[in-house]
């Protein structure tokens, strides 16, 4: 039987291909919620399954919004990145 936070991260990953998909202006309220349950859900199934899949979980993430963190990473370093045009 498959446990629930593998579910939960297999719906998520759904949903993240599906905002994907989006034109960019529809992508920001859907991404931040993402962005917001992906934490939980890594740590949730780090806590249920072992760290290897925490780690997995965890560069599946970082796949998905290397973007917006290598945004947030040079806005926090002082720099000004542009947001691309739809």
């Amino acid at each position: 039987m498959i446990s629930v936070p593998l579910l939960l991260a297999a719906i998520w990953a759904l949903l993240a291909t599906v905002v994907a998909f989006l034109p960019m202006r529809f992508q920001y309220a859907p991404g931040w919620c993402l962005l917001i349950a992906a934490p939980v859900l890594i740590i949730w199934i780090g806590a249920e399954h072992g760290w290897i899949f925490s780690a997995l979980a965890l560069a599946g993430f970082a796949s998905m919004f290397r973007n917006p963190l290598m945004y947030y990473y040079k806005k926090a370093r002082g720099q000004n990145p542009q947001v691309p045009k739809s």
